[in-house]
């Protein structure tokens, strides 16, 4: 992940390779048990699917713009690797990072 820091706002270029998880590659180092951060962004490259803990799921493609509320746990559909631009407030600033 590549990321800029600005004052209220975090933007990051975010790559994901097939196979990623949530849940299985950041989970442990976070310390939760889904992700906690919010996100606002758009998919470049790639699909990714994405589980809320109440149970509702998506699907994200290239081209699409995604707003997704903490708690939730995503992961790479298919052979491609995932490409996103994420918009997100300082919270991104604790992306993957022990809570």
């Amino acid at each position: 992940m590549e990321a800029v820091h600005l004052p209220g706002l975090d933007f990051a270029r975010a790559t994901f390779e097939p196979g990623w998880r949530w849940s299985e590659s950041l989970a442990p180092v976070a310390g939760t048990s889904s992700c906690e951060v919010p996100h606002n962004g758009y998919i470049v490259q790639g699909r990714m699917h994405v589980r809320m803990d109440d149970g509702t799921e998506a699907d994200g493609g290239p081209g699409d713009v995604f707003v997704i509320s903490p708690g939730h746990d995503a992961w790479v559909v298919g052979d491609e690797p995932v490409v996103v631009f994420d918009f997100a407030g300082v919270m991104a600033q604790q992306y993957a990072k022990p809570q």
